[in-house]
């Protein structure tokens, strides 16, 4: 099967099972309808559930995977962020769903907290996307929208965060972006009929338009989040950085700014959601957890520091053979992980 760009008007051919193609012009066609549905990987917090997620997600043919990515806001956030901290807080419940989470919505509060009591963000300077009265749902159109707000009008200093606790996906690449052929997402709370948004998407909005001086922290506590902002960069276990630009050549760093990323779990791995970890036996996301508790014990952390703290209170637990991780028999099986758009020296103070 072929087609020819609207854009550009050269023949393509169309891969088989592909929801969204990219022409050598930079045009993205979107594909999806019911006969082209996509396949993707079956994980989760729970594996039960995100059986009856990708059951559902096939199900349903209408996919929208190319986002405008104008820094215009629309009607959805009139209110435009103040400069210098900023930050986007997105906790999917998935509430109606079989496939529904428990601790999301602590996690998003947790995370707050630690932003307003610990690191001097205003509540005025958050933006918080969850399936409570209070906020606006965290859908896909939200996303976007919200993604826009925190990227509009950048200065240098500002300083943005952008955290999501949710589900995460792979599908299969196309665009010869991605080392192991999978592209990244994560999935709003329409994901099963709007679609995901992925690492592509992530990566044009929040990382490419980072202009010097303009740092993004995003942390991400879902499944298969390790590359979910395509950044060239990966922090590995033997404390050096790996390579992960994408074999098609295409650029996924920032216009001079800086993009760091922590993520719960390698791309190939599940991240768990457990009771384990907590004191009080509150469920939340394990890297949410071990994230939050690292900042709030010690202020002055390091980039390492921090990444070495989650993994040491992961294997804690894991030691320990805790019971309550039935889904995961016993164990968490998750690396937290670090990206960056460039190289940077990881025992410096962690800083929002």
């Amino acid at each position: 099967m072929s087609m020819a760009c609207p854009k550009c008007g050269q023949q393509l051919p169309l891969p088989p099972q592909s929801i969204l193609f990219r022409c050598q012009c930079g045009n993205l066609i979107p594909l999806g309808n019911s006969d082209r549905s996509l396949p993707v990987q079956e994980h989760g917090r729970s594996s039960s559930k995100m059986r009856r997620f990708r059951d559902k997600f096939r199900r349903n043919s209408s996919r929208k995977n190319s986002p405008s990515t104008s820094p215009r806001l629309s009607l959805l956030f009139t209110k435009p962020p103040p400069s210098g901290k900023r930050a986007l807080l997105c906790g999917v419940t998935y509430k109606k769903e079989k496939f529904r989470l428990s601790g999301t919505l602590h996690d998003v509060n947790s995370m707050r907290n630690l932003l307003v009591k610990k690191i001097s963000f205003s509540d005025e300077s958050i933006l918080i996307l969850a399936e409570e009265a209070a906020y606006k749902p965290p859908t896909r159109r939200n996303v976007l929208e919200a993604f826009k707000w925190l990227m509009i009008d950048l200065k240098s200093g500002d300083s943005l965060v952008f955290y999501f606790s949710g589900h995460g996906l792979q599908q299969p690449d196309f665009l010869d972006d991605e080392l192991d052929g999978f592209d990244e997402t994560i999935c709003p709370l329409d994901c099963t009929t709007k679609g995901m948004i992925t690492d592509n998407n992530i990566n044009d909005i929040l990382v490419k338009p980072l202009t010097p001086g303009v740092t993004l922290h995003a942390i991400i506590d879902s499944c298969h989040s390790g590359t979910i902002l395509d950044l060239p960069w990966v922090y590995n276990r033997e404390k050096s950085w790996a390579d992960n630009r994408p074999p098609s050549g295409t650029k996924k760093g920032t216009s001079g700014g800086r993009a760091i990323g922590f993520s719960a779990c390698r791309d190939n791995q599940l991240a768990a959601e457990t009771s384990a970890l907590s004191d009080e036996k509150t469920m939340m996301g394990a890297m949410t957890y071990t994230f939050i508790k690292a900042l709030s014990e010690n202020t002055n952390i390091t980039y390492q520091g921090l990444l070495d703290y989650m993994h040491n209170e992961i294997e804690n637990v894991n030691k320990a053979r805790c019971p309550l991780l039935k889904p995961f028999q016993g164990k968490i099986d998750q690396e937290p992980m670090l990206s960056s758009s460039e190289k940077f020296d990881t025992n410096i103070k962690f800083k929002l």
